[in-house]
């Protein structure tokens, strides 16, 4: 399905849709809201889990639409069978060889087939509205903005978290997981001109218990994603002229790894959090239309 074009003349904003499971779900309730305002998206922005969102509504499906999709894409399938050759080279590199590209300890297959499945050859350039996927530089740990190609290659590469997936070459990089970046890359939307930016960003829940090695790993990963997260956003809205609403849903409902059955909540209170700033994006609309027209 593709987007039906959008009136030139109508206000609009840049979304960016950051690093967050399938509370990135949330971003479906922020288009429905803006849609329902008369407000466009002009470009779509995906980090890690936000880039399989960003790419289906830059494809133009509708909120129910996109919720069946997540159901199709999200699902703990993907991570379900280990990678027993990628565990035995991390015990004993010497005996069985360490590669780079191969090394993750989940079976990367089912995650692939399913992307491939679901957007098949599709192209990011062939989006309705501009797309961005952004991934990282594994040799130099670079933001890496990907806006041409294979959309399932370039999730592929965003999703290709440290140990569990191998990193992904792409464009004759080595890529990981976009969030180690930057888990919300408002720098893609200013780059390319955005001047009015919807930024839909996620904590990392931290561990209430931690009994295990994997715990301990996610405790740290949480720490480092969330400080990483606030220390970007601010340098973001100090050092650029663009406007950012910030919407970060505070879920009252413990949301896990693969709660698809909290779709139509996680949905709610994104579009809640919307409409809750839809005033304010009128003013900065308002403004920057005065400002571009002076």
């Amino acid at each position: 399905m593709n987007a039906s074009p959008r009136d030139p003349a109508a206000p609009a904003v840049s979304l960016v849709i950051g690093s967050g499971s399938v509370k990135c779900a949330a971003a479906i309730g922020v288009v429905k809201a803006l849609t329902e305002e008369g407000i466009a998206v002009e470009r779509f922005v995906g980090c890690s889990a936000g880039a399989i969102f960003a790419a289906v509504l830059a494809l133009g499906y509708g909120a129910q639409e996109s919720m069946d999709a997540t159901r199709r894409l999200w699902t703990s399938d993907i991570t379900a069978k280990r990678n027993t050759m990628g565990m035995l080279r991390a015990l004993a590199p010497r005996l069985f060889g360490f590669k780079v590209e191969s090394f993750g300890l989940r079976d990367d297959r089912p995650k692939d087939q399913m992307l491939n499945a679901f957007f098949g050859d599709r192209r990011i350039e062939d989006a309705g509205t501009p797309l961005h996927i952004t991934a990282t530089d594994f040799a130099n740990g670079e933001l890496v903005d990907l806006d041409r190609g294979s959309i399932a290659d370039a999730i592929r590469a965003s999703v290709a978290l440290p140990f569990a997936f191998a990193p992904v070459r792409l464009g004759g990089k080595l890529l990981v997981d976009g969030y180690l970046a930057d888990p919300l890359p408002v720098s893609v939307a200013i780059k390319h001109g955005g001047r009015v930016i919807i930024a839909v960003g996620f904590e990392s829940p931290y561990q209430e218990r931690i009994g295990s090695a994997g715990r301990f790993a996610f405790q740290l990963s949480a720490i480092m994603s969330n400080n990483l997260l606030k220390s970007r956003f601010s340098f973001h809205s100090v050092a650029h002229h663009s406007e950012v609403i910030a919407i970060i849903p505070e879920f009252r409902q413990r949301i896990r790894l693969f709660d698809t059955e909290k779709l139509p909540y996680i949905v709610e209170e994104g579009e809640a959090c919307m409409r809750a700033q839809i005033p304010y994006l009128r003013e900065l609309l308002a403004a920057d239309r005065a400002a571009v027209a002076s």
